[in-house]
């Protein structure tokens, strides 16, 4: 009978601390990041030029966004913008190896898994928004022959040893 109860409350505090680490992953830390150049949770959307330099705000519209400050390759954004890719293309930098990272599934514009299939056969085309936005990470922008786009963050490399 005592193993029962004791047995019985490892699994109810299983569940409980499974349950906590869910809400932590899923929806705790998170906020909607505005569009704009003030505020605690404000951002623009740059790109890198090809030959370097500082990168160039782009024209936004239909910006949602969010991020949590637990970590900096938790920022997720989806947009569209009225700028061609072949223009892309043209004025600012390429990102070798891109590789969006899924969103909690409440963020729903955001499919880390259609854009990364869309990057690997062509469909969309990823740019260096901006190096080291964080010690180690990039913000990386996919834009779509649409105007859609979206963004992350991803780990460089420039922190392994």
């Amino acid at each position: 009978m005592n193993g029962r109860i004791v047995a019985g409350g490892l699994v109810a505090l299983a569940l409980v601390a499974g349950g906590a680490m869910w809400y932590l992953q899923e929806y705790a830390f998170y906020e909607p990041v505005t569009l704009g150049a003030e505020g605690p949770r404000a951002t623009q959307i740059r790109l890198t030029p090809v030959g370097g330099g500082p990168a160039e705000a782009i024209p936004v519209e239909d910006f949602e966004a969010i991020d949590a400050g637990s970590s900096p390759i938790r920022f997720r954004a989806c947009f569209r913008t009225p700028l061609s890719l072949p223009m892309l293309t043209e004025t600012f930098a390429i990102y070798d190896n891109p590789t969006p990272l899924n969103a909690p599934y409440w963020f729903d514009c955001f499919d880390a898994r259609a854009i990364d299939a869309a990057l690997s056969e062509g469909e969309a085309i990823a740019f260096l928004a901006e190096r080291d936005i964080h010690p180690g990470v990039d913000r990386v922008v996919a834009v779509f022959p649409d105007g859609r786009a979206y963004a992350w963050h991803q780990l460089n490399g420039t922190l392994a040893d």
